[in-house]
């Protein structure tokens, strides 16, 4: 006979239940965004590296772009250091490269929205608890994403060494494109599914 469980241990393994998913649904959300972007501009992105770059680190730097996350570029050439910031999108030819502004907004919203439906939330602190853990999973993708996106190359000419990196700022891409937009986005999804479901 299994043991049964006291209401206030299911409202417990609820409760880490709908954490988990969401978590779960927060990398999730982040792969399809990423997919997204993919779609949107990976024509141009081979066009624009050729071979010098991998082409999936390039579409990732347009999709921190998407989330307000600067991508950062780092030279140095013997002694001589300088850094600037890409603006990959607004440097795009193609329109729907000004349509990826809207990918990570949407996709959480409507993962959000998903999560709402499936834990049956029906008022506002639901929504909460079952929106704002997809920021777990989403800011693990944002800052593993930042590190791995990372393109570096060294050169030597003349016995004058010169190297350069790009990557998505680090710190951004975790509390900017990792917490704040999951935070809001999927929140909101939730909110509104919610005050939806209970018309």
């Amino acid at each position: 006979m299994s043991p049964q469980l006291s209401p206030s241990e299911e409202s417990t393994v609820s409760q880490r239940s709908s954490v988990a998913a969401s978590a779960g649904l927060g990398v999730f959300a982040a792969a399809i965004g990423y997919l997204l972007t993919y779609l949107l501009v990976a024509s141009e992105v081979r066009e624009a590296v050729g071979d010098n770059v991998a082409e999936w680190k390039a579409v990732a730097w347009f999709f921190y772009e998407a989330h307000m996350v600067g991508v950062e570029v780092s030279g140095q050439i013997g002694s001589f250091a300088g850094m600037s910031t890409l603006d990959l999108i607004a440097q795009s030819d193609t329109a729907s490269a000004t349509l990826l502004y809207v990918v990570p907004p949407v996709v959480l919203f409507a993962a959000g929205a998903l999560l709402a439906v499936r834990w049956d939330v029906s008022d506002l602190g639901e929504a909460v608890v079952v929106g704002a853990p997809v920021t777990i999973g989403y800011a693990v993708v944002m800052g593993l994403g930042a590190l791995a996106t990372e393109s570096t190359t060294e050169t030597s000419a003349l016995g004058i060494e010169a190297s350069s990196s790009i990557a998505p700022a680090l710190l951004p891409a975790i509390v900017l494109g990792g917490v704040l937009y999951p935070l809001v986005f999927a929140t909101a999804g939730a909110a509104i599914a919610a005050a939806v479901a209970t018309r």
